[in-house]
């Protein structure tokens, strides 16, 4: 079922999202060479229990996952694309890591994703990571009111095929508020002008993600982690927006962000 948030409700999904916000510039400030990623779930394990609020991850356990989650955020590396299962590996040099988390604080549910480079960048993994977030952008600009769902997805899948990669539509984004993943889909491609119309209230997390040379997943032995067929790098960033009568409103907008956005 499709919901419209109150503004009331909206001050508490803002509350929610500038918290995963925060949690996603720890990690970022975290993130490098030599860090393990079991560490970085336990900074996301930290800051949820500092602020009283709860993993919308360690007991999820859906169709497609093989057991409940078990941790407190994604950390999707290099070939893998989505639901990364943090486990003991070290970042190293030329690595390629998203990471996803989604909490709720008193109720109320954000998700949100970057991917970054760890230490030495290379050429095709900005490239790619450029194209998601430009992605991302685009179609966050169609989350207005009197648009179609289809023109968020359309913007969004105009960016990728332009740049030159496919897109797998079996994940994309979703309704959030009281929980993690709610209707609408919202498919990385689309047509426009069609599908459901936005209104004020509308709640999604949007959320491109591309793989360099193929739209193929499989999943891993963790029976978690979605990997690219070919063994291609892949790149995943995702914000939580809300339909307003002034436009978008992105609820998980980090530091850096913030600090760019409009006054």
């Amino acid at each position: 079922m499709i919901e419209l948030r109150t503004p009331a409700e909206l001050d508490g999904l803002r509350v929610a999202g500038r918290f995963v916000a925060d949690v996603l510039d720890e990690l970022l400030d975290t993130v490098d060479v030599g860090v393990n990623l079991l560490d970085l779930d336990r900074v996301a394990a930290r800051m949820i229990a500092d602020r009283g609020a709860v993993s919308c991850y360690v007991d999820y356990h859906p169709s497609f996952g093989r057991s409940p989650f078990g941790k407190n955020l994604c950390t999707s590396v290099n070939d893998g694309a989505l639901h990364g299962l943090p486990h003991d590996y070290t970042l190293v040099d030329g690595d390629l890591v998203s990471l996803d988390f989604a909490a709720s604080v008193d109720g109320w549910v954000a998700d949100s994703a970057v991917t970054v480079q760890v230490g030495t960048p290379r050429e095709d993994d900005q490239r790619l990571v450029d194209t998601v977030e430009r992605a991302l952008v685009a179609g966050i600009e169609q989350f207005r009111p009197g648009n179609k769902l289809g023109d968020v997805s359309y913007a969004i899948g105009r960016i990728a095929h332009d740049a030159g990669y496919d897109v797998n539509l079996q994940f994309g984004g979703h309704g959030v508020g009281r929980t993690m993943h709610g209707d609408p889909h919202v498919p990385n491609d689309g047509r426009p002008g069609r599908g459901l119309k936005l209104r004020p209230g509308l709640v999604v997390a949007i959320e491109p993600w591309l793989m360099q040379g193929t739209a193929e997943l499989y999943q891993d032995d963790d029976g978690w982690t979605l990997k690219s067929a070919d063994g291609s790098r892949a790149a995943h960033v995702e914000h939580t927006v809300a339909v307003t009568e002034a436009g978008p409103e992105v609820l998980t907008l980090r530091r850096a962000q913030r600090a760019d956005a409009p006054a």
